[in-house]
């Protein structure tokens, strides 16, 4: 090899080894401003990860417990007390197919079908009595009823008029 071409590669060995030290360099410089930035913050991630960590419930213990739970069902209370089910019909038939028939169609639940048979009992008892369960909820042997057929916006007016169209349409 001449003489110019050993200088010609010493040259070029220079200058790849200066771009790599650059390159280096503006890595380095990179990789230190970027740990000095306050990473944004995910607005998905914190949905995320505030669901993973909530309370699954409530501990009620003592007289602020008792206090407490309280207050929450108030609350409850007046928020759907503004929310009448149905537009307030005092229409048995259009609360029932709504409501009620889901589970007196088919029996679910042990809940008497719209059969004389099954309602006999429950009639000698008294309109009164049937009312009451209905609104308040009953657990008897056949059967649950939930309390207000599980619509808590219904008003007692309401249920009454459904009980009193179901007992007209007895089987």
């Amino acid at each position: 090899m001449r003489n110019h071409d050993l200088v010609f590669l010493k040259n070029f060995a220079m200058v790849i080894a200066i771009l790599v030290g650059i390159t280096l360099a503006l890595i380095g410089l990179g990789i230190y401003v970027n740990g000095q930035l306050e990473p944004e913050p995910n607005p998905v991630a914190e949905r995320a990860t505030e669901q993973r960590i909530r309370p699954v419930g409530g501990v009620y213990a003592g007289s602020t417990g008792a206090a407490a739970q309280a207050a929450a069902a108030a609350a409850a209370a007046a928020a759907s007390a503004g929310q009448v089910a149905y537009d307030g019909t005092l229409d048995g038939s259009v609360i029932y197919a709504a409501l009620c028939g889901a589970c007196h169609t088919s029996g679910a639940g042990g809940a008497p079908k719209l059969e004389r048979a099954a309602w006999t009992a429950r009639i000698a008892q008294g309109m009164d009595t049937m009312n009451k369960h209905a609104i308040e909820g009953f657990q008897g042997s056949a059967g649950i009823m939930p309390a207000k057929g599980g619509n808590p916006n219904l008003t007692d007016e309401q249920v009454i008029a459904t009980v009193q169209w179901m007992v007209d349409n007895l089987k």
